[in-house]
């Protein structure tokens, strides 16, 4: 695998996922608009979002249903994936080019990621 092509394929993971995050945001959006544009909002609490949406199983089981707030929860969860991809890619392109130092940098960076994303409070 040459350097360039490494690059491009990490430029394209970026611009699909990126792309792909809006549209899916943008629509359930406009979605989500049109089915609660008469809800009255109550300004005096503070309503946090369903639980079922605090979890990724979550997500996909309530995106599965075409749940609007769902679908934008799983539209940023894509947005949040994509740089994860990202090193992903890059540190098994360093791999294949047995490239040892940036592949275990990848690998801490992925790590750290990973572990962030999955210990959150």
């Amino acid at each position: 695998m040459t350097d360039e092509k490494l690059e491009s394929m990490i430029g394209n993971i970026l611009r699909i996922g990126v792309l792909t995050a809006a549209i899916i945001v943008s629509v359930s959006g406009v979605f989500y608009v049109i089915q609660h544009h008469a809800d009255p909002v109550p300004y005096g609490t503070f309503e946090i979002e369903n639980p079922d949406l605090r979890t990724l199983k979550g997500i996909l089981h309530a995106s599965i249903r075409l749940n609007s707030e769902a679908m934008i929860q799983l539209g940023l969860v894509l947005l949040i994936a994509t740089p994860v991809a990202r090193v992903a890619l890059a540190a098994i392109g360093f791999y294949l080019e047995r490239d040892r130092l940036y592949f275990g940098v990848s690998i801490i960076v992925l790590s750290i990621l990973v572990f962030s994303l999955t210990h959150s409070t």
